[in-house]
């Protein structure tokens, strides 16, 4: 038999860096993830239910006493982890890994046993408990481009993955790749501060491989393994006391933020 081609390795790698010292908290993100993934509405029952679903999630930490108080802002997604927990304890192969280093999630394979979500550590994968529903006139403004989840699957932030596919298909067809900045997700595009940025990792020339190499950046939950794609900058803080050069050990802090050690 003649040998069979061998599959070409994927160029692109895609992933993000998140400035937390550019984030104020506004959510602008989270409502353009709302609309452009048709994520259900989340009404204030969902909350108390701990039930609301939010592909990114800003997260909120004070500091101080009142009335020196600081408010410190830290968004959260889908870390799209190379080592991702979620991939092998699914029983159904629901969720894997795509060829440019996504986390994919396959909705018509899903059974609803909430393994995955069991095993996030960064707590971003979500259940439809309900069917989703969009009262009139909001389900005028689903997006066509993407699946409407049903009752007992679970979803997660695909980093847009409509907008990869038809930046993926417009560059095949014009015979090139993927150019720096040519693809954005909605909470990227949507930011008013440029807090998140978004690229290829295997272009060393790309603006989030540029971004990486600061002394700032940090993983969310690094020692843990998983090899999130995602690189954090942590917040400059000039008013903030001197920290010891010494690191503590990786069971005490959970991740970094600020130039301090939360945990």
């Amino acid at each position: 038999m003649p040998d069979q081609p061998s599959a070409q390795p994927s160029p692109v790698t895609w992933g993000m860096v998140i400035d937390i010292d550019r984030c104020t908290g506004c959510q602008a993100c989270v409502i353009a993830c709302q609309a452009e993934n048709n994520i259900a509405l989340n009404e204030e029952q969902r909350f108390v239910e701990h039930r609301a679903k939010e592909w990114i999630r800003i997260e909120r930490y004070w500091e101080g006493t009142f009335p020196d108080v600081k408010a410190r802002f830290l968004p959260v997604l889908c870390q799209q982890c190379s080592n991702a927990p979620c991939e092998p304890v699914c029983p159904v192969n629901a969720t894997g890994h795509s060829e440019d280093g996504l986390n994919m999630q396959s909705y018509n394979r899903c059974v609803g046993t909430r393994y995955c979500g069991n095993n996030c550590p960064y707590s971003v994968r979500y259940f439809n408990f309900w069917q989703p529903e969009w009262p009139t006139p909001l389900n005028l403004q689903l997006n066509p481009d993407v699946t409407q989840r049903d009752v007992g699957v679970m979803e997660k932030c695909t980093f847009c993955v409509q907008r990869l596919n038809r930046a993926r298909q417009a560059a095949a067809h014009s015979g090139r790749q993927i150019q720096d900045g040519e693809v954005q997700t909605a909470c990227v595009q949507a930011c008013p501060t440029s807090a998140l940025i978004f690229g290829n990792w295997q272009d060393p020339d790309s603006r989030i491989n540029s971004l990486a190499r600061d002394q700032r950046s940090y993983k969310l939950l690094e020692e843990l393994g998983t090899e999130p794609v995602i690189v954090y900058l942590k917040r400059v803080d000039a008013s903030a006391p001197p920290t010891s050069t010494a690191e503590p050990s990786a069971e005490s802090r959970p991740f970094e933020m600020e130039g301090r050690w939360l945990g």
